[in-house]
């Protein structure tokens, strides 16, 4: 049997994963969303769900200070004696820390900081009951012993690999796999020269021998749609058979632009007679390859309509950095969810009144029913295709010169191009159809009038042009110059991806 990638779309990198039984769990990186560390649950390696998020509390994650890529790096999940650690880095936070939980689904603990310098971290859990910590920093790989209890140091941070020559060695992990440990990490930038290289030693401290073979994983250079591929994580089944996640990416034009992000990528894994790990078909990773022969576990289709009916928000939807109180409400109106607009804008670091999901389909059909009588001069609300605060288009309702406009509007860098036409009243329906090399925006009135409002370009929306390590979000949003701002309030809406 076959599966296709990404197993998981869209903006979720850096993955990491762990087994417990016959269940598989894993984590992805957020950088300056909230909340933070989506966990993803699966039985057969293939279909996820998500299941929560680690970190959902400002005690657990302050982003006030995140720029545009800042927050939360690379996170890797672990297993051990009936706890799960994550352990990640806020940069430009805290720095290095973990939480922990017997329930995945949370909630989980309070952050156990590690004064160890770096991003990347990892854990391995030694057989003698000791917990060696990992992280990369200043071209290298260095690794402390820590008291798990509390994250105190024990040792010493050591220098203990440099890589095999590539640029950027980071996001290590290690594995002890019989006589040896095993340590594994990302060469080349989280770019089109992206590889996995490995090492091994009888010590943990080393010295390391590089797998002659290395890397074990990469996809620069080669006719394939996904890019980008390293960043990985190993697993082993229950059936013995060993598995890779990692993030790759997939271009939609050449030269080479993405606006998805980074996604979770999935590889079986052989071993050659020596004793190295080799990734895919022959350190390569496909669109299409052999599914794992595990149950085949689907879970329920996402529904295409979010009604806003529940007491809580789905797992999918994210705010920019910790959301300010009273900015947003799923109770002030029953089934709306009600934006009230700040001060603070899409172009501006803060928190605005924004909630979003990722983009994770070429081709999708995206709509939300809106009802906003802006009050005040420059107030607006709709959607938003965001990327950070220098790229990004809008689709909205604002008050302009006393009366309510309709706005298409491209942000892209220092250049700002807006569509605007009269807005016949203060509801309806926002949308915006997603293609692989262009954005479409219309308006659609309560007598089912459709106004065209323009098309702006996906490329111009890729992290090539835009920058920075995140992928394509698509929010309702709010902003207002007032205090005392209108509610916006929106009724439902859909994500359908479109084959």
């Amino acid at each position: 049997m076959q599966f296709t990638n990404p197993v998981i779309p869209g903006f979720y990198p850096d993955p990491s994963i762990c087994r417990v039984g016959d269940d598989y769990y894993l984590v992805t990186s957020t950088f300056e969303y909230f909340p933070g560390v989506p966990i993803f649950h699966s039985k057969d390696l293939v279909h996820w769900r998500q299941i929560g998020h680690c970190l959902t509390t400002e005690e657990q994650l302050s982003l006030s200070g995140a720029g545009n890529s800042s927050g939360i790096y690379a996170p890797t999940l672990r297993y051990n004696k009936g706890w799960f650690y994550m352990v990640t880095t806020n940069v430009g936070g805290i720095g290095n820390f973990y939480v922990k939980t017997r329930n995945p689904e949370g909630p989980w603990s309070k952050p156990i900081t590690v004064a160890q310098d770096g991003i990347d971290p990892s854990l391995l859990f030694d057989d003698d009951g000791r917990v060696y910590f990992q992280s990369a920093h200043n071209g290298a790989i260095y690794q402390c012993e820590i008291e798990i209890e509390t994250g105190r140091v024990l040792t010493g941070s050591r220098l203990i690999w440099k890589g095999s020559g590539g640029a950027h060695p980071e996001a290590p992990h290690m594995y002890k796999i019989k006589d040896y440990y095993y340590l594994m990490i990302a060469e080349g930038g989280t770019e089109y020269g992206h590889m996995e290289t490995i090492a091994r030693s009888t010590d943990p401290y080393g010295p390391y021998e590089s797998c002659p073979h290395n890397p074990i994983l990469s996809n620069r250079s080669m006719d394939i749609s996904i890019q980008a591929t390293g960043h990985a994580d190993l697993v082993q089944a229950r059936d013995g058979s060993w598995w890779a996640v990692c993030l790759g990416t997939r271009p939609v034009s050449y030269p080479y632009r993405h606006h998805l992000g980074r996604e979770v990528f999935l590889a079986g894994v052989t071993w050659t007679e020596d004793g190295w790990p080799l990734i895919g078909n022959q350190g390569h990773i496909h669109p299409v390859m052999e599914a794992p022969e595990l149950p085949e576990t689907r879970w329920p289709e996402k529904l295409v309509r979010d009604d806003f009916d529940q007491s809580r928000l789905g797992w999918e939807w994210a705010f920019l950095r910790n959301p300010n109180p009273g900015s947003w409400s799923l109770e002030e109106r029953s089934g709306y969810l009600t934006l009230y607009g700040q001060p603070t804008t899409l172009n501006d670091y803060g928190s605005p009144a924004f909630v979003g999901r990722r983009l994770s389909h070429f081709s999708s059909r995206i709509q939300a029913a809106i009802e906003f009588e802006p009050l005040n001069e420059g107030e607006e609300a709709g959607l938003t295709i965001y990327m950070n605060e220098k790229y990004h288009y809008e689709l909205a309702i604002r008050r302009e010169g006393g009366r309510n406009a309709l706005v298409f509007r491209r942000t892209v860098g220092s250049m700002r191009v807006e569509d605007i036409r009269d807005c016949p009243e203060g509801r309806g329906i926002l949308q915006i159809r997603a293609l692989p090399e262009r954005f479409e925006a219309s308006f659609r009135t309560m007598n089912s009038q459709v106004l065209d409002m323009g098309w702006g370009e996906t490329h111009l929306l890729s992290t090539e042009i835009a920058g920075g390590f995140t992928g394509a979000f698509i929010a309702m949003y709010a902003t207002s110059p007032s205090e005392h701002a209108a509610p916006a309030y929106f009724d439902w809406f859909d994500y359908e991806p479109v084959n």
